[in-house]
């Protein structure tokens, strides 16, 4: 199984591929964390930031694999505490299919990329910043898999 983070923005700062990479190499064999990045649509007089989000979703649905768990960052989805994501994380596994994780660029996503999700998750209430989001990501998957797994991780 795979993991997936299909996130809207790229060139982030290296403090960001450096503490991804680190949570990454962390993942086992069996359940590989993968990032796919969307070029972000520049925003100008013609393009607005609907028409830019527009945009965005389409890049987004096109990079979707054929057969996969949809998951998208939104505001509105639920939100877990550590232990709950761990079960979840445990049923991702059973699934016996991908997860992608679907995060959206400054102005969120689309209702036809939330429609087509299997569910929508909440990361918080706060406004959390893009470059952020991967790492949070990735380490708090990480702390699901190790309470799952009953790794000391979570403990330690």
């Amino acid at each position: 199984m795979k993991l997936i983070i299909l996130a809207v923005g790229n060139k982030m700062p290296s403090w960001v591929t450096e503490a991804f990479t680190d949570y990454q190499k962390r993942f086992p064999v069996e359940m590989k964390l993968e990032l796919v990045e969307i070029p972000p649509v520049k925003r100008n007089g013609k393009n607005s930031d609907q028409k830019a989000k527009e945009l965005e979703a389409k890049l987004i649905l096109e990079a979707l694999p054929k057969k996969a768990y949809l998951i998208a960052l939104d505001e509105r989805g639920k939100q877990y505490t550590s232990v709950e994501l761990s079960q979840k994380v445990g049923s991702w596994q059973s699934l016996g299919s991908d997860v992608v994780l679907i995060v959206g660029g400054p102005n969120g996503l689309t209702d036809e990329v939330r429609n087509k999700a299997n569910e929508l998750w909440s990361l918080s209430k706060l406004t959390l910043p893009h470059p952020l989001v991967r790492v949070f990501l990735a380490e708090t998957i990480y702390r699901g898999y190790s309470i799952y797994a009953n790794l000391p991780y979570h403990r330690a």
